[in-house]
């Protein structure tokens, strides 16, 4: 039986289905483990059941144990591994794509909904118990006949594209291609970010971070936006230049931003706190029961798949 390293606590029934399939060193404690933890712990491992909070770097993979043949990434993303590290090592590289799709999109859309309708100020004045209803209350942006700019329209992308049309929302989206009639959901292409930006009333990050994206929604970028534009990210935290974000929410250039993922989580930049105008949720985008089951259950058969036939379809190096 191949053992395998899983270094975060699953959900009950994954492990047992882990437990069942491999001899699996399971996390019960779910402690946040070092790389040296991970290097340590890995050995006499065949294979690790990563997450996006171990940092699989160059240094990492590089003393990782000759046995260890691939790394399962519970996560769509896989920014976390260097993946050429990986290849060099000649270790698999695998993610849990298309089962995360509809619950982040349903981050995405609650992200646009808190930014937009001012929503932490509510919760506040609820809590309060001081708020006095008048005309002019609270008032924020309505999404009936606003324009969604999707920046990256992949499954979520388009997820988040047909719930907004359903909202009445006006979808505008960029990409590396254009996407063929049966699925740009009528949406307007722009080929490129500027171009996007500046339709944006709304705009919603969503591509994959990758040395192209990293900090490309930054000082110069949002000055593409009209003005009063609002900025959500479902995406990875690594594709905002925070304090460029923080200065336009400052300078009333971005009217309010809805944020699920950070830089150096879960150390987000404090500058976000000191506005009401900041709608920020702790990384929730996959937090379902369905989800995490069904993302646990691939990583898990990746493993298997990898190991059964020296492939996977869900290979990303």
């Amino acid at each position: 039986m191949k053992k395998i390293l899983v270094t975060r606590k699953l959900l009950k029934e994954c492990e047992e289905k882990a437990s069942k399939m491999f001899d699996a060193n399971l996390n019960s404690n779910d402690e946040l483990y070092s790389q040296n933890n991970v290097i340590e712990m890995s050995q006499g491992c065949d294979g690790i059941l990563s997450s996006l909070t171990d940092k699989m770097d160059a240094e990492t993979i590089n003393k990782l144990p000759e046995s260890i043949k691939i790394i399962s990434n519970f996560a769509v993303g896989f920014g976390n591994i260097d993946l050429e590290a990986a290849k060099k090592r000649g270790i698999a590289v695998t993610n849990t794509p298309d089962v995360l799709t509809d619950a982040t999109a349903e981050i995405g859309i609650l992200l646009i909904l808190g930014a937009c309708r001012r929503v932490p100020e509510g919760i506040q004045g609820a809590k309060d118990c001081n708020w006095k209803w008048s005309a002019d209350y609270l008032i924020g942006k309505q999404l009936t006949g606003a324009r969604l700019g999707i920046l990256g329209m992949g499954r979520i992308g388009q997820k988040i594209a047909r719930i907004a049309k359903s909202l009445g929302m006006i979808i505008h989206y960029h990409n590396r291609s254009k996407l063929s009639p049966d699925n740009d959901n009528g949406a307007t292409y722009h080929d490129t970010l500027k171009s996007l930006m500046s339709v944006s009333d709304v705009l919603s990050v969503c591509c994959p971070a990758s040395n192209e994206t990293i900090n490309l929604i930054n000082k110069e970028t949002l000055e593409y936006l009209p003005k009063g534009a609002v900025v959500t990210n479902v995406a990875r935290g690594d594709i905002v230049d925070d304090e460029a974000l923080i200065d336009a929410l400052e300078r009333r250039k971005v009217y309010a931003v809805g944020l699920d993922v950070y830089k150096g989580e879960p150390n987000l930049n404090p500058g976000y706190l000191k506005y009401k105008q900041a709608f920020i949720l702790p990384h929730l985008g996959s937090a379902t029961k369905e989800t995490r089951t069904a993302m646990a259950n691939l990583a898990i058969d990746n493993i298997e798949e990898y190991f059964k036939t020296g492939n996977c379809k869900n290979k990303v190096n």
